[in-house]
């Protein structure tokens, strides 16, 4: 059981990864193609799609870096991903632009980090 567990909570980090690195490829090409060519703004750019990522890094965040941290009782990956989402949520709380694209970038940096380091405390420590 307790290889299952670590399993699912080691695939939900890397799932957290995953989604942190699309996040960041989402809002660098928005960006991009936005402001040079001019297409999909009302695309790229639509709020539902950073509060349904927010929302779901939020559960995968919850999920596999709150069962972590009661496992391995590090702090770091925890408080690292907390920030992440702090500054995620607040991307939300301002318009669209390069204000909410530097805070996100930052969020999921963060989030992403955190879900790293919780992958690195569960490694088997070698002296």
């Amino acid at each position: 059981m307790e290889s299952v567990s670590s399993s699912i909570r080691g695939a939900l980090d890397r799932a957290g990864i995953w989604l942190s690195s699309l996040c960041l490829l989402h809002c660098l090409a928005s960006i991009i193609i936005v402001s040079a060519l001019g297409l999909g703004g009302q695309f790229l750019l639509a709020p539902e799609i950073h509060r349904y990522g927010l929302a779901f890094a939020l559960i995968i965040a919850a999920v596999a870096i709150g069962w972590g941290a009661l496992r391995h009782r590090k702090a770091a990956p925890f408080v690292t991903a907390m920030m992440g989402l702090t500054f995620m949520g607040g991307a939300l709380a301002v318009p669209h632009g390069v204000q909410e694209a530097v805070l996100t970038i930052i969020g999921v940096t963060l989030v992403s980090t955190g879900h790293i380091l919780n992958l690195r405390a569960h490694l088997p420590r070698t002296h």
